[in-house]
């Protein structure tokens, strides 16, 4: 049944959680191991926020409520614990469990990226592993931080985390910056077959993607930029970004209208999200107001963990004034 925003801001639908039945984990993935399952990794996916309750504990009746509302509107799957959904500000188990809960509530509707980036290499290792246990398509990773930023370094960090697993890794360019002689020796790794890249520089990827001597996923991760991305022909597969939790229809609109080559009204469409970017993102320095969008649109995801600063209801009560002329609808 396709159950639209206005309905879970009305309060309309009651949306069950599809339990899994007893299988393999393998089974449950269901891809082509093969290649990874690497031709089913296409369309729009969401870098899904992680929903807090008051106390900054894991919500995860909301975590089942945000998947079955991207489900609903046609997302191909959903970004796990990125920057989005603050992994860093949370613990190796939250992070497992919020692998598990999206697997289990999406049931093989959607696929899984769980991204295990961390500032300790060994504990991306542990959820690469525990991404795998929960039933999770793929595996990604941002660089290093602060430590360990060398080119060498950081393809040591990629080797040790897609070697932990034999799912397929996706590298997670989030500087916006590809070296192309590290990245496609990264690629040259047996279980690297992907890169979210948010960035512009797509020139840069198409050369990347012209040196691999295998087939890989490339997805735009950049909300604004997606029209652009596309334009690229097969160069970019999808994407995968933030605003998608908010309008996932209008990113599955645009992606549809790019590949009918019908440019004018995919303009439209992006133009249409900048306006919702430009008032989430950009007009409002808070960084926690990114989030109560969700809020607004009836489902409250808490605020962000410190040391973003809380926003305050004379904050939201703004906020709320700037969304209501955006077309969210």
């Amino acid at each position: 049944m396709k159950v639209t925003r206005r309905d879970f801001i009305l309060g309309a639908t009651s949306l069950p959680v599809a339990m899994p039945a007893e299988q393999g984990v393998d089974e449950m993935r269901g891809r082509d191991a093969a290649n990874g399952g690497a031709e089913e990794m296409s369309g729009v996916f969401t870098a899904l926020f992680t929903p807090f309750k008051q106390d900054y504990s894991l919500n995860e009746e909301m975590l089942e409520r945000l998947v079955e509302f991207g489900i609903a509107n046609g997302v191909k799957g959903f970004y796990l614990t990125g920057g989005t959904g603050e992994g860093l500000l949370m613990s190796v188990e939250e992070r497992a469990k919020v692998y598990k809960r999206v697997v289990r509530t999406a049931h093989g509707r959607a696929k899984s990226i769980a991204h295990v980036g961390c500032i300790r290499t060994s504990d991306a290792v542990s959820l690469a592993r525990a991404a795998a246990d929960a039933g999770c398509d793929w595996v990604s990773s941002m660089p290093p931080v602060y430590y360990g930023v060398k080119p060498s370094d950081v393809f040591n960090h990629y080797r040790m985390i897609s070697e932990a697993t034999d799912l397929p890794f996706m590298i997670y360019a989030n500087n916006g910056v590809v070296d192309l002689e590290w990245d496609a020796r990264t690629f040259d790794l047996k279980n690297v077959m992907g890169m979210k890249y948010t960035g512009t520089d797509f020139y840069s990827v198409q050369r990347l993607a012209g040196r691999l001597s295998k087939k890989a996923v490339f997805f735009s991760g950049s909300d604004q930029h997606m029209i652009a991305a596309l334009s690229f022909g097969d160069l970019f597969c999808g994407a995968i970004g933030t605003i998608q939790n908010v309008v996932p229809a209008k990113f599955v609109r645009l992606y549809s209208l790019m590949r009918e080559n019908n440019v004018s009204s995919a303009a439209k469409m992006q133009q249409n999200i900048n306006r919702i970017v430009e008032t989430v993102c950009h007009t409002y320095p808070k960084h926690s107001l990114r989030k109560a969008v969700m809020r607004y649109i009836g489902m409250d995801c808490g605020q962000f963990r410190p040391p973003h600063e809380p926003y305050t209801e004379d904050e939201y009560r703004s906020f709320s004034i700037a969304l209501a002329k955006c077309s969210l609808m």
